[in-house]
């Protein structure tokens, strides 16, 4: 006579390598990452100003909205809209697009009164200057 092993776990080996199969056939095509926009920058500093670059591709600037606090926080805000594929079949979609918002926090010494943007190719940059280091100042007191 022979012992057969009961081995609760055998059958649901199967059950698994079905559901990842299923799975898989699910998420073709499909990026896992976030579908939203958001725009990469890159930021250098120099003795008198800092530039701010930021890519935009395919992003009309009249869509593109730049303001900064009293804190001095830098907001770029903006819509990079999808082209209309109507009577089209999408077969791949790697490329995002949506609503963005950069947030940067600008150092004490940034003049955001001078704050000055181009956009050209795809690429937003912003020139900031900085402000002039404040000299201290001497107050002379007189004696009664």
């Amino acid at each position: 006579m022979g012992y057969y092993r009961f081995d609760p776990a055998n059958g649901l080996e199967s059950v698994i390598r079905q559901i990842k199969h299923a799975a898989d056939e699910i998420n073709k095509g499909v990026n896992i990452e976030t579908s939203a926009f958001k725009p990469r920058i890159d930021i250098t500093e120099t003795n008198g100003e800092f530039s701010i670059y930021v890519e935009l591709p395919g992003v009309d600037k009249s869509q593109v909205n730049i303001s900064v606090n009293d804190d001095k926080v830098l907001n770029i805000k903006g819509t990079k809209s999808r082209e209309n594929f109507e009577g089209r079949t999408n077969h791949m979609n790697e490329r995002k697009f949506g609503e963005f918002t950069r947030s940067l926090q600008l150092p004490e010494d940034a003049d955001i009164e001078k704050i000055a943007a181009k956009y050209l190719n795809g690429i937003l940059e912003l020139s900031i200057p900085k402000k002039e280091p404040e000299q201290p100042k001497v107050i002379e007191v007189k004696i009664s």
